[in-house]
């Protein structure tokens, strides 16, 4: 964990777009943060109850580590890696 607070509550009504924006703006700070990989090509989005991680990674074990990264933003089960190794 980061220091960045979950946000597991993605259905909350009257909020949705703020907690979606909110939700990709602290997956996307953590994943900076983390500094172990590169994440210039990937694409944090949100579908439903789900953040989308997108795009490609450079080294081995950085898809792992992405998710690892999100999930420990939005909670494990929340989030869904469609990241390609170059």
């Amino acid at each position: 964990m980061l220091g960045f607070a979950a946000f597991t509550n993605h259905d909350e009504s009257g909020r949705q777009d703020h907690t979606d924006a909110a939700t990709r703006a602290s997956v996307k700070s953590a994943l900076h943060a983390a500094g172990d990989i590169d994440v210039a090509e990937i694409t944090v989005s949100i579908a439903g109850s789900y953040v989308i991680l997108e795009g490609f990674v450079g080294g081995r074990g950085d898809v792992e580590r992405a998710v690892e990264i999100a999930e420990g933003v939005v909670g494990r089960g929340y989030v869904r890696g469609r990241l390609l190794r170059r």
